[in-house]
């Protein structure tokens, strides 16, 4: 059996907040008593929401609460993060492999006209299926679809310029097994369209970067929010479209606020560094308590 290689990959746009702490947990945990290593990813893919003081208050607060990773850049004789910033070149290796291939399509649709013609997905009924941070919104329709896929390796170069979209397989069934909730199962066309590979401002998207990255790192389980189940069926297509084996997959409940809403880090009074300037303890924190 492949040794457990677990990650957790913050993204230093705001402080981390509850619900980040006991997911970044229960990946500590799971990774520790199965005798494996724990990877520690900073998602800082996006130039203009992440900051250094975020990324430092991060690293802060992992190390107050007890989280210990065993893999990262060594700095100074301790791991630091790896950062999706400094990983370019892997990423543009994975674009120009689906490209290729036949997956992707150039799509020039602004957010004005995407926003006017794109459909509601379908209601899931799956457990706390809310819609993520990489959700792109409503479902894209296909404006830009060519008729049938092909290989444009031959007429870009670069993916600057246009936003390239990956070509879902319409009526394909993704199903997998997740370590928590169990049986999942969302239909491509029906539960989420094509959807954004790298943006045109020449930034790789969510759904690219963490297949290259957990990929490139070995990892054998994701463990991560609730609110990611719906990517986790786009990250399997292009798993398969790689022709690399997907790792296992275990989603965390969701911490949610009074009104019955995800978290986000707007959440300021539930941010961790809140909590610790109020005197709280991660065991409070963390609900271990």
């Amino acid at each position: 059996m492949k040794q457990y290689r677990g990650r957790i990959a913050p993204s230093p746009t705001g402080l981390l907040h509850v619900g980040h702490a006991r997911t970044f947990w229960t990946a500590f945990l799971r990774a520790r008593d199965a005798g494996g290593i724990l990877v520690l990813r900073n998602e800082d893919l996006d130039p203009q929401r992440s900051k250094a003081a975020f990324a430092n208050a991060m690293l802060e607060d992992l190390d107050w609460l007890g989280i210990r990773w065993q893999e990262g850049p060594d700095v100074g004789g301790t791991f630091g993060p790896y950062s999706q910033s400094e990983r370019r070149g892997q990423y543009l290796q994975v674009w120009k492999q689906l490209l290729e291939r036949g997956f992707l399509y150039p799509c020039t649709c602004s957010r004005r006209e995407l926003s006017e013609i794109a459909q509601p997905p379908h209601d899931h009924p799956g457990a706390q299926v809310h819609r993520g941070p990489q959700d792109e919104g409503p479902m894209y329709p296909g404006t830009c679809r060519p008729e049938t896929a092909a290989d444009l390796s031959k007429q870009y170069n670069s993916p600057a310029g246009v936003n390239w979209r990956f070509r879902v397989p319409d009526g394909r069934a993704v199903a997998f097994e997740d370590g928590h909730f169990g049986p999942q199962r969302f239909v491509a066309g029906e539960d989420f369209g094509d959807f954004p590979v790298w943006r045109r401002d020449d930034v790789p998207a969510y759904q690219l970067a963490v297949v290259a990255d957990d990929q490139t790192m070995r990892i054998t389980e994701v463990v991560r929010g609730a609110d990611l189940l719906l990517s986790t069926a786009r990250q399997i297509l292009v798993y398969e479209a790689l022709g690399w084996p997907a790792p296992r997959w275990y989603h965390c409940p969701l911490v949610l606020d009074e009104r019955g809403e995800k978290l986000a880090k707007r959440h300021d009074a539930l941010a961790i560094r809140t909590l610790r300037e109020q005197g709280r303890t991660p065991a409070e924190v963390l609900g271990t308590g």
